[in-house]
C-alpha cells in the first residue's frame, strides 16, 4: 500500500527530535547557572550597596557633641573660659570605641564595623603634661549590624566570656604645651600597652584632641594584626574572608572631676 501524497512530510525523525530535546534542556541548565551567578554575585553586591548601606566613617572629632565650646555667659556674647587643664579627666557620655575590618563577602569587598558606648577610664593632667592615663571598654558590648557576626566575635574571635574587657594605660607622659585655644585641634603621639585577648603589647599611635570650655575630646585608631594580640583570623569559611589586620578605633569625650 503507499502512503497517502504528502504524508512523508508528516513523519519525524527520532534522532532529530532528540537533539531538539537535548538542545532545550542544555539551554535551560544555562539559564540556571547563569540565575545562580547573578543571585551570587549580584545579590551580595545589592545588600551591601543598597540595603545595609555604606559603613559609618570613622570616628572623630565631629561625631560627638561640643556642649562647652561655645558656650557664653548671659547674654554677654563673650566665650565662657575654659576650664583649666590640671586634675582629672573622666570619660563622659558621647565616648565610643570599636574595631574596623575590611572584609570580603561572597565576593564583595566590604567593611565591617562594631562599637559601643561602654568606655570607662580617666587621665591625669599636671600643668601641661598628661601623666596617667586608663581606658577600658566592655567587649561583649560591641555590637555590629550583624548578629551572626557579632556571634563570632563574642566567641570564636574574642572570647569575651574569657576576657570580658579591652584595656589601654598609657605608659609614656604626653606634653600638650602649647596649650591650644579652645576649639583648636591638635595631633599628639600616644605610646602605652594595650591588652585584648589576654594578650598586652605596647603601642603607638597618633591621636587628635580638641579643648572645649568643659571637655577635651580625644580621637584616634590603633592598627591591631590580630596574631600580635592571639586573636583568631575573623574569616568564616568562604563565606567571609578578611585581611590579617584591623583597626581600634576611639572617641573620647572627658569632663574634669
Amino acid at each position: 500500500m503507499t502512503a497517502p501524497a504528502g504524508s512523508a512530510g508528516l513523519e519525524v525523525c527520532p534522532v532529530s527530535s532528540h537533539r531538539r530535546r537535548r538542545r532545550s534542556w542544555l539551554r535551560w541548565v544555562l539559564v540556571a547557572a547563569a540565575v545562580v551567578v547573578v543571585f551570587a554575585v549580584g545579590g551580595p553586591f545589592v545588600y551591601i550597596n543598597f540595603i545595609e548601606g555604606p559603613a559609618p566613617a570613622p570616628l572623630g572629632l565631629s561625631d560627638s557633641a561640643s556642649p562647652g565650646a561655645t558656650a557664653s555667659g548671659a547674654g554677654s556674647g563673650q566665650a565662657a573660659a575654659a576650664t583649666p587643664l590640671p586634675g582629672t579627666w573622666t570619660v563622659a557620655g558621647g565616648s565610643r570605641a570599636g574595631y574596623r575590618v575590611n572584609e570580603v563577602l561572597l565576593g564583595q569587598d566590604n567593611v565591617a564595623v562594631g562599637r559601643t558606648n561602654s568606655v570607662a577610664g580617666q587621665l591625669t593632667i599636671r600643668r601641661t603634661t598628661v601623666t596617667a592615663g586608663t581606658f577600658t571598654v566592655k567587649m561583649d558590648t560591641i555590637r555590629s549590624d550583624r548578629s551572626r557576626r557579632d556571634a563570632q566575635f563574642d566567641g570564636r574571635i574574642m572570647d569575651v566570656a574569657t576576657y570580658p574587657t579591652g584595656t589601654f594605660t598609657l605608659t609614656r607622659g604626653i606634653t600638650l604645651a602649647p596649650v591650644p585655644a579652645s576649639g583648636k585641634v591638635r595631633t599628639y603621639h600616644a605610646t602605652g600597652k594595650l591588652t585584648l585577648h589576654g594578650h598586652t603589647r605596647q603601642v603607638t599611635f597618633d591621636l587628635k584632641a580638641e579643648r572645649t570650655a568643659t571637655q577635651i575630646r580625644a580621637s584616634g585608631s590603633i592598627p591591631i594584626t590580630f596574631a600580635d594580640w592571639g586573636i583568631p583570623n575573623p574569616s568564616f569559611g568562604s563565606f567571609v574572608t578578611t585581611e590579617n589586620h584591623g583597626v581600634m578605633e576611639f572617641l573620647l569625650v572627658l569632663q574634669k572631676r
